[in-house]
């Protein structure tokens, strides 16, 4: 991948997102299982499961534990989360900008987690339409919320952290879409922290 559209893209597929992927580890699996066993209990069946934005797969993995017989894919920009991301042989990776991704088949669950706040603002809507047309079913959104638009300073840098009603846009976007549950998980909890995400789970009707 030569070009990029936003100086986000650039940004993640760079130095900075390989250092992002080097501290990405593996701590935070047994919150990931937490937070997917809640969103699965409340799902109905799913076969084929795709992340927007898998970095090293530690989301994979906790869906793996909980449902062994899934069919996998994930969209990484990043060529060292990529390396990674084959080497566990989960599932299949398209190396790729989401701003590149166009669907090829939908899947019953569609995860979007950590990924849509650092996306060009611009691309959003363009963002939206990929994660409902690859859907079939589900649409997970996990993200740092706020009712308004708002960005905040990323480890010194500006213009590449932006928090916004991501679900709630994608509901007045797309009306045959309705909020199933949603869910916050603290970074000071005791058993499952997180940084601070709130998820939301659509589903298509």
């Amino acid at each position: 991948m030569s070009s990029f559209k936003t100086d986000q893209e650039k940004f993640w597929a760079g130095e900075f997102g390989k250092d992002y992927t080097i501290r990405n580890d593996e701590k935070i699996i047994h919150s990931n299982k937490v937070m997917f066993n809640k969103i699965f209990n409340v799902t109905g069946k799913v076969n084929r499961f795709i992340e927007f934005g898998a970095n090293r797969g530690n989301n994979l993995k906790a869906v793996t534990e909980l449902m062994p017989d899934i069919e996998m894919s994930a969209i990484e920009i990043n060529e060292y989360a990529v390396e990674l991301l084959n080497q566990l042989g989960l599932a299949n990776v398209y190396h790729q900008s989401i701003l590149d991704y166009e669907t090829d088949f939908q899947r019953d669950f569609v995860l979007i987690k950590g990924v849509l706040i650092h996306i060009n603002p611009e691309c959003l809507s363009d963002v939206y339409r990929k994660l409902y047309e690859t859907s079939n079913k589900y649409i997970c959104i996990a993200e740092y919320y706020n009712p308004t638009p708002t960005e905040i300073k990323y480890r010194g840098h500006e213009g590449y952290l932006f928090k916004r009603d991501f679900a709630g846009e994608m509901l007045d976007m797309y009306k045959d879409l309705r909020l199933v549950d949603y869910g916050f998980f603290y970074h000071r909890d005791n058993e499952s922290p997180m940084d601070d995400i709130t998820w939301f789970l659509l589903e298509k009707q």
